[in-house]
């Protein structure tokens, strides 16, 4: 099944990254972090000046952040974003700067430096000059805590570099870690142009000492080979340690192992051991005859043709005198042909020296290679393969010789892993680069969030004010049904007191009807009544009944002298009793009390 991966953010450029170091130094927030709870003014926040000079001045190994929350102060949240960026950056440069971790720590230490400069100048801490030192501190990569003079003089630059960051930190200016950059790279040039005459001085010399120590070992291989376990008589020894070995090792330097003078010389070589030793020698009698009567000839052209004058005859007596006693048949005293003991040491794999396959060396040479682990890594530089002895040349990469390595060994080491090549160093440029790039992931995100979460907080809020605008208009909208209750409680109460005040006001005017009917109905014809005047100014007056019309239920009234008539039918007479405006003159006082009882009633209800 194929996994997708998520695509590699593409790492941000110079420029970018200066433009976005203000946002991330502003923006961001990393948990666990002392941030203040609100907005901190700029005259409110802790110096951290001199608690920064303190850990530097102490050249401490220990984070920014760690050492600000060891601390009851207040920080401003720049502060604190400047000393995480700080410390992100110099972790990252430990652990991929490729430098040997003894000097990588000393760099990282400048963590205090410039989270003390990003908190006030942003981007501009890490300016073109200092970048660009940093990152020509890949030149350094070789350097081993090995306590030679060049590794002395490169810390010797670092405590300078202390002193510079100190007076940057007590004048408050970065002018003083400028002109270090600078004078840096001054000296930079300098010791390049030094190196590269002190490289090409090592190479010829190394060279030379590879090409002798071709000619001494492949000689001494070539004899060792040829004398091991053989007794010789004392002359042939003499003679093959004293001159032809020599020889040897002349023919091996001018012409190496090719050539006819290193054949003919290899055989003679033999020659000399067959015929002075007797187990060998005395087999074939007759060969023995023409060696010796061709050897003597044989010795001398070829030390003629090499060394171009001819061979002392001292030097070839011992050799005839040998000869003259084996044609005799005489056995001479013979003696061990190696020295004793380790007087005369040989390796036979130099007579099948080969050198290894170009393409094979040619990727290694120039590469750094790493030996040990931690405080005890050693780097080394491989300079060049010599030819001559297939020995890889050990360099610190400033023309120092750290030392030789058979090709075999270094192979065998190569292989295990004891040896392993140096990883791709990482620019201090390219770790700035890479580590805003990586922030300005976590603040696009964190502002996302911020944004969500901002929107979350919008529709919170807006819900509850909807609720609440709801339960506002619930809540009017019962008290309106509560007051429309009470006002219909009310008014239905109302209606009821009014439709009881009008049934006892009906009730209190049927009764009035009915005894202002029985009054009208009990009038006997002279009875009187006395009609009210419906004008101010103007007299009751009384009337007296003078016909009863049963038919047309009509009351006639005449006054006293029986004029003015006035005609009343019963109930309109009634109806003028109720109001008040007739009133019935009866006999007796009780029939007035009742009358005017019921009047009173009728009054009070209508009030």
């Amino acid at each position: 099944m194929q996994q997708s991966t998520q695509k590699k953010r593409k790492v941000l450029s110079r420029k970018q990254v200066v433009k976005r170091i203000g946002d991330v130094l502003s923006g961001i927030r990393v948990p666990d972090l002392p941030y203040p709870a609100g907005k901190v003014a700029a005259d409110a926040a802790s110096d951290w000046r001199p608690l920064l000079l303190s850990c530097w001045t102490e050249q401490r190994d220990e984070p920014v952040t760690r050492v600000i929350r060891s601390v009851s102060l207040t920080w401003s949240v720049r502060q604190i974003n400047s000393a995480y960026v700080a410390d992100r950056i110099m972790d990252v440069f430990l652990k991929t700067s490729g430098l040997h971790p003894e000097l990588a720590l000393r760099i990282a230490r400048l963590r205090f430096f410039l989270a003390w400069r990003m908190n006030l100048e942003g981007a501009g801490a890490l300016n073109d000059t200092i970048v660009h030192w940093l990152d020509s501190l890949q030149d350094c990569r070789g350097w081993s805590g090995s306590g030679g003079r060049s590794g002395r003089a490169l810390l010797d630059q670092l405590d300078s570099l202390t002193i510079a960051v100190s007076g940057c930190f007590d004048s408050g200016d970065v002018g003083p870690v400028i002109e270090f950059c600078r004078q840096w790279e001054e000296d930079a040039g300098k010791r390049e142009q030094q190196n590269e005459r002190l490289r090409q001085r090592l190479l010829e010399t190394e060279q030379g000492a590879a090409r002798q120590r071709k000619s001494e070992q492949t000689a001494r291989a070539l004899v060792g080979r040829a004398l091991q376990n053989r007794q010789l008589p004392q002359a042939v020894v003499r003679f093959i340690f004293d001159h032809w070995f020599a020889l040897i090792k002349q023919i091996v330097w001018q012409e190496g192992t090719e050539g006819d003078n290193w054949r003919h010389a290899s055989k003679l070589l033999e020659w000399l051991v067959w015929i002075g030793d007797p187990a060998l020698s005395d087999k074939d009698r007759n060969r023995l005859y023409t060696v010796g009567e061709q050897i003597g000839d044989r010795i001398s052209d070829v030390w003629n043709r090499v060394n171009g004058k001819p061979l002392d005859d001292s030097a070839l007596q011992g050799i005839q005198s040998v000869m003259v006693a084996r044609l005799r048949g005489e056995t001479p005293e013979l003696v061990s042909a190696l020295p004793e003991g380790d007087r005369f040491s040989w390796d036979p794999s130099w007579l099948s020296f080969s050198a290894p396959p170009e393409a094979e060396v040619e990727p290694l040479l120039g590469k750094w290679f790493v030996e040990g682990e931690g405080a005890a890594e050693r780097r080394r530089y491989f300079f060049a393969l010599l030819p001559d002895t297939c020995e890889v040349l050990w360099t610190n990469g400033a023309g120092v010789k750290l030392g030789l390595m058979p090709w075999p060994r270094f192979s065998t080491a190569l292989d295990s892993g004891t040896l392993r090549l140096l990883p791709p160093l990482t620019p201090f440029g390219q770790v700035l680069a890479e580590t805003i790039t990586s922030l300005s992931v976590v603040l696009e995100r964190q502002t996302l969030q911020r944004e969500e979460a901002a929107r979350e907080a919008r529709a919170r809020a807006e819900t509850l004010r909807r609720e609440k605008a709801e339960a506002e208009q619930l809540r009017q909208q019962e008290e309106a049904a509560r007051q429309a209750e009470l006002a219909r409680q009310k008014k239905a109460a109302e209606d009821r007191r009014i439709a009881d005040e009008e049934a006892e006001q009906q009730r209190l005017l049927q009764e009035r009807e009915t005894a202002a009917r029985e009054l009208v109905e009990g009038i006997k014809l002279g009875g009187w009544i006395v009609e009210e005047s419906s004008s101010e100014g103007k007299d009751a007056v009384r009337l007296k009944l003078a016909v009863r019309i049963n038919a047309s239920r009509k009351l006639v009234f005449v006054d006293r002298l029986g004029l003015n008539r006035r005609e009343f039918l019963v109930d309109e007479l009634v109806d003028h009793v109720v109001m008040g405006r007739v009133r019935v003159l009866g006999s007796s006082a009780e029939f007035d009390d009742a009358l005017s009882r019921v009047v009173g009633r009728i009054r009070v209800g209508r009030n």
